[in-house]
């Protein structure tokens, strides 16, 4: 599908959501926000609070929220692209449109690394990073923004290679630890040439995960000192209990919690950093395509999973895949406030949960339904295909 959709001619595209109700902002320190009414113009939110304080007038589209719950749309901290919406690692199209019916309207490449015939020398590494990072630019399955070109680092680059990456738009590194660079040193060296030319950078974590991966652990972590810790919990095997402990406490960097995972490790990175009051290092990811396939509702799964067995408040969960990462990562969405890009997502109650309210059934286990996705101002989808149907459901009130 397109990547942008035409606006409408004569000024600016209002969008106005009105009866909203539940606002979640995706902000740790208030993700609650007592409003019900969101105005977006040319898809960056304008102005949030009570409807009857605000102006509503002159919108394009207007979306009457039947009192369901409005949150940032959801970040995937961690996926393989390779080649628009295909992947070969399951050979599978239409995936990522799949992962917008599960609410996830922007995703950052760890690295294109299930390319078929993936180079590996250094001008091949850079021009296929360029070239998907080009790629993914102009094009965006359904209106998802895929941050893609992530280039896998390999011995023997130098910091004028990073210098040109960075230049060209790459960034974000993929992860350290899937190519040739395995060592610490060499790891720290390249990561700080990357940082210098503002790309970010992540490190596999644990056992290996694809060929010519291998274990990574807390030695390598620690002085590698990427901006991300990329599956903590493993991707898919994990490292033990004390060496996790050591990398939460050893640094300050983000903590990434994958579906793709362990799930106990995953558990107990929570209780952590809970312990260590740094909460706002959590973000998620799904490590997707992987062996274990493309899960559409990863995101929503992961945030029901840490709510109900890690005991966080349903509110607290939705911020991982958020606002921390929209602040980790310097994305200019993820957060329901002034400025920010207009992605939202629509949720409820999943139909028979037995959960109260929509928070309650997520602190339960059970999934949301969602309803629609916005993307920079533009309705995307409806009613998912792939949640559990939702108790209520939003409707363009005008259009």
């Amino acid at each position: 599908m397109a990547a942008e959709e035409a606006k409408p001619a004569g000024g600016p595209s209002k969008l106005v959501i009105r009866n909203i109700g539940l606002l979640l902002s995706g902000d740790l320190q208030k993700p609650i926000l007592d409003a019900d009414a969101i105005v977006a113009v040319d898809g960056r939110i304008s102005a949030v609070g009570r409807a009857k304080d605000l102006d509503l007038s002159g919108a394009a589209t207007v979306i009457d929220a039947k009192e369901t719950a409005v949150a940032p749309g959801l970040i995937d901290s961690h996926v393989h692209p390779v080649a628009g919406d295909w992947t070969p690692r399951q050979s599978q199209i239409n995936w990522i449109d799949s992962y917008l019916h599960g609410g996830v309207t922007t995703m950052i490449s760890a690295g294109e690394v299930h390319m078929p015939g993936r180079p590996k020398d250094i001008l091949g590494v850079k021009a296929m990073a360029i070239f998907a990072q080009r790629a993914f630019a102009g094009f965006r399955p359904n209106g998802v923004k895929v941050h893609g070109g992530a280039p896998v680092i390999e011995t023997g680059m130098s910091e004028e290679d990073f210098k040109e990456l960075g230049a060209a738009g790459v960034r974000y590194l993929g992860e350290v630890g899937l190519g040739g660079v395995k060592d610490g040193p060499t790891a720290r060296k390249m990561v700080a040439w990357a940082r210098k030319y503002g790309i970010q950078s992540t490190i596999h974590t644990g056992g290996p995960s694809i060929p010519g991966s291998g274990l990574i652990d807390k030695d390598v972590v620690l002085e590698a000192d990427t901006d991300v810790v990329g599956h903590i919990n493993g991707g898919h095997t994990a490292l033990p209990d004390d060496q996790i402990r050591c990398i939460c406490e050893g640094c300050k960097r983000g903590l990434e919690l994958v579906h793709n995972g362990n799930e106990r490790s995953a558990l107990f990175t929570l209780r952590t950093a809970k312990e260590m009051g740094q909460l706002d290092r959590v973000i998620l990811g799904t490590d997707a395509p992987a062996g274990s396939g493309v899960q559409p509702l990863g995101i929503l799964r992961m945030i029901a999973m840490l709510s109900s067995l890690g005991e966080v408040p349903a509110e607290t969960a939705i911020c991982f895949a958020t606002g921390n990462t929209a602040r980790m990562r310097s994305l200019d969405c993820g957060l329901i406030e002034k400025g920010r890009a207009a992605d939202f997502v629509f949720l409820d109650k999943a139909q028979h949960s037995p959960g109260k309210t929509m928070l309650d059934s997520i602190r339960l286990g059970d999934l949301p339904g969602i309803g629609m996705t916005v993307i920079d101002g533009i309705v995307r989808t409806q009613r998912s295909r792939n949640t559990p149907p939702a108790t209520r459901i939003p409707e363009i009130a005008a259009h």
